[in-house]
């Protein structure tokens, strides 16, 4: 019984550590406890992008909305993209200063921008890669396939709401020697004192690894 009680713990513990993608719309559902698919597995938890009945959201050309379900007590959240169909390079960062989320629950970032040298035509495909990573410096990955759209619009304040005690912060190097990091709080929820820079400094790595 106790064997069994440990890897009931162990199993619920597993899927705590994960995090769905609300909107865009992910590829697959990779919490699913019946499907092979594991968010440890880069670049999109094992979902292939040629899936036959896979989602494709049409998003706004100058950028769009992003609503996440975060399961972590805090998180480090990245965001990048590749242009096309079927996409093997996300070379665009949508968080080139990454987020540091405390809370767990829904985050919605009404309006994540572009880069300046990225001008989309309409109609062009597109994925988002998701990219989390907590206390352990591992990285969770899921994506999103999307259409850019000049007629698309971002989620409304009634469909992007943060769940309250949810914030996030732009991480900022500092260009001096200060062991201090800045930090502009965002979103709902209580303002964050600081930063676990015991986790950050393994993220660090991680964040040279996705670019």
């Amino acid at each position: 019984m106790a064997v069994k009680a440990f890897l009931l713990l162990a199993l619920a513990h597993l899927a705590a550590a994960h995090f769905g993608v609300e909107y865009p719309t992910w590829r697959a559902n990779t919490l699913l406890a019946n499907t092979t698919y594991n968010q440890w597995v880069y670049p999109c938890a094992g979902v292939p992008s040629n899936l036959t009945d896979s989602p494709r959201t049409d998003w706004p050309i100058a950028g769009g909305s992003v609503k996440l379900d975060l399961h972590h007590k805090w998180t480090y959240v990245f965001l990048n993209l590749g242009l096309g169909s079927e996409v093997t390079n996300f070379n665009y960062s949508l968080t080139p200063e990454f987020w540091n989320v405390t809370g767990n629950g829904t985050l919605c970032v009404p309006k994540l921008a572009l880069p300046a040298e990225l001008t989309p035509a309409d109609g062009t495909n597109a994925t988002i890669q998701v990219v989390t990573s907590g206390a352990s410096g591992s990285a969770l990955y899921n994506c999103a396939d999307i259409t850019f759209r000049s007629g698309a619009s971002a989620l409304s304040s009634g469909d992007c709401a943060t769940d309250a005690g949810i914030t996030y912060v732009p991480i900022k190097q500092q260009a001096t020697n200060s062991s201090a990091t800045t930090a502009t709080p965002k979103g709902n929820g209580a303002t964050i004192a600081g930063v676990n820079m015991a986790a950050l400094s393994l993220v660090m790595g991680l964040a040279v690894l996705l670019a």
